[in-house]
């Protein structure tokens, strides 16, 4: 809850900015957009509040187009045993580099985030309250109404019925309650008249009045003041809201006027305003429900354009449909931005996915923990990919990113290939491994954290960003601060990602020195046979003593082939990079590309 209020609150500052947008729009846009068409998109608006409520992110018509085009065959590879999963380190016994990692504590910021979602409910609880204190006073005004009585109105809303091209049967009550007409009900809707205005108003009065009400009916005005009413509940402290649902009252009445005016003949149309004039003072005092009475600002707005209406002809019926068009597009365009799921889950679909995608089942591997498999077959330009929205979805890269940390150091010097020798500071680290000097050959087969924070304390805060933009790895987000943005914190990276920076490490792709490439390389080369050799690095994010996130990325070099893999697990526990290392495995035993049931050494 206190993520979703933190997330809420961003999503907040870019409805601040869409509703401005809008307003901006409607303004330029005046004298093309219709008055039912310039209501209409407060109705989009109205659907872009409810985005940041709805766990699911937008499909871009790319991906659509995607996945249609790849999704004809998703072959799946039955394991051929148990999914293998280590311990303390990725076979360890087996000279695998091991995967130790360091728990971080959960985020002391939800507890902001706690109390301001408290004050959130706090507010929606007060605006409840009076949302329903109106509705038991809608309520008490149906017990209280009477059935129309009087026969000459009657017969009139018969024919107001006919001529608004309604044929449903829609009930007209009388009551002293009110001094303005109102219409009201979801699905069992009601017209009531305040028996003053039976009584003082003429018959062509009363014609317009009803034809007014009944407007409000037939575009389905009560479910359009259901969700404004939501909105208002929901969103009670933002400060565009409130004017942005008023503007959209002003605008609903203005479209019923028009929809009212193509029913009436042009000598009528004095008549019907004047009819408004004397409804200045008449206000509609409940929020469900729609009537003719409104402000005199308001009044004085639709007097205008009652006086400048003109039946629009098919070239204004056309510029006014493309206008709307065209904000719809780039209303739905920003939609994304919204999404809680957006904002809770960074996702990248790729630069260059020019090559050919198979996705594949890969779940009977994977068994409870959510994650992905993302497999490059450079010889083919070939993607095979387990479960895309994972696949593209960025967490933190924990120990994966010393990969290119520690090319970093090389760049500037602070290690080279030939002397990366590192002192150890004393300091007494749960891991035996750790406490002792290093080098980047050790560092890198231990995970020894406190090696690679030593290189960042050297590089500064500024060259890491600016390495880091370089290569353009993943969110760039170095924010969480040193020495632990890259565990469970700022930065993050998707698999897909991952995949093409190791491709662009394999072919040196950063420019960087050859020979620091290589040393790199050799740093996570995890085995080397006849067949080719193994490259790899894992990664475990660890909260709270729980291991929640884990990776395993690399490569295998063949004489005729190179295959770029990462690997990515997570769950509330046991999802590690070790266990991830088992899954691969598994997957590219069975799949043919590496037998890793062999003995697999170090070094050459």
């Amino acid at each position: 809850m206190a993520d979703f209020m933190i997330r809420f609150l961003l999503c907040n500052m870019i409805v601040i900015g869409m509703t401005g947008l809008l307003f901006i729009l409607r303004l330029l846009l005046k004298n093309c957009l219709s008055p039912r068409l310039q209501y209409n998109l407060w109705l989009i608006l109205l659907g872009l509040l409810a985005v940041p409520f709805i766990p699911l992110r937008p499909l871009s018509f790319s991906r659509i187009f995607l996945w249609l085009k790849n999704l004809s065959f998703s072959p799946s590879f039955p394991a051929t045993g148990i999914v293998k999963t280590y311990s303390d380190g990725v076979a360890a016994d087996r000279g695998f580099i091991n995967d130790l990692a360091l728990s971080v504590d959960a985020k002391t910021s939800s507890a902001a985030g706690l109390v301001l979602f408290g004050i959130w409910i706090l507010g929606i609880l007060v605006m409840m309250i009076l949302t329903v204190r109106s509705a038991l006073y809608l309520r008490m005004l149906k017990k209280s109404a009477l059935p129309l009585q009087n026969p000459d109105v009657y017969n009139l809303y018969g024919q107001c019925l006919k001529e608004a091209g309604i044929r449903k049967p829609i009930p007209v009550y009388s009551t002293a309650f009110l001094k303005s007409p109102v219409m009201t009900g979801l699905f069992d809707p009601c017209v009531f008249l305040p028996i003053s205005l039976i009584s003082d108003c003429t018959g062509s009065e009363l014609r317009y009045i009803l034809l007014h009400e009944l407007q409000h009916y037939k575009y389905k005005d009560a479910f359009a003041n259901l969700f404004m009413n939501l909105a208002g509940i929901f969103y009670w402290f933002n400060p565009v809201i409130r004017p942005a649902l008023k503007e959209m009252r002003g605008d609903r009445e203005l479209a019923c006027d028009a929809s009212v005016l193509k029913l009436l003949k042009e000598e009528e149309y004095a008549d019907y305003g004047n009819t408004l004039i004397s409804f200045a003072e008449k206000l509609s005092p409940l929020p469900f429900t729609s009537g003719l009475g409104e402000s005199r600002k308001q009044i004085k707005r639709r007097i205008i354009n009652i006086a400048s209406y003109e039946r629009p002809t098919s070239l204004k019926k056309l510029k006014s449909r493309t206008a709307f068009t065209l904000v719809l597009i780039l209303l739905l365009g920003l939609s994304p931005a919204l999404s809680t799921y957006g904002a809770q889950k960074d996702l990248y679909f790729g630069k260059d996915f020019s090559g050919n995608i198979t996705y594949v089942d890969l779940s009977s591997y994977f068994g409870e923990y959510e994650g992905s498999f993302v497999l490059y077959d450079l010889e083919n330009d070939a993607f095979s990919i387990y479960d895309m929205e994972h696949a593209a979805l960025r967490v933190s890269p924990d120990s994966t990113y010393k990969i290119y940390d520690a090319l970093f150091g090389l760049e500037e010097g602070i290690i080279t290939p030939g002397d990366s020798f590192i002192p150890w500071n004393g300091e007494t680290y749960p891991f035996e491994a750790w406490n002792s000097d290093q080098t980047l050959e050790s560092a890198m087969r231990s995970s020894v954290n406190w090696y690679f924070q030593a290189l960042d304390e050297r590089l500064t805060n500024s060259l890491v960003y600016r390495y880091i933009h370089k290569i353009g790895y993943g969110n760039e987000n170095i924010r969480g601060g040193f020495p632990s943005y890259w565990m469970e914190s700022s930065l993050k990276i998707s698999p897909i990602e991952q995949v093409e920076l190791l491709i662009k490490l394999q072919n040196n792709g950063f420019g960087f020195s050859p020979e620091n490439i290589r040393a790199v390389k050799d740093s996570i080369c995890i085995a080397s046979l006849e067949a080719g050799k193994l490259y790899g690095k894992t990664g475990t994010g660890r909260v709270d003593e729980k291991d929640v996130n884990g990776w395993f990325i690399g490569y295998i070099e063949t004489a005729d082939n190179t295959w770029f893999f990462a690997a990515n697990i997570g769950s509330h526990k046991d999802a590690n990079g070790s266990n991830a290392a088992g899954i691969t495995l598994s997957v590219l035993s069975d799949m043919g590309i590496w037998k890793d049931k062999q003995s697999l050494p170090v070094h050459d």
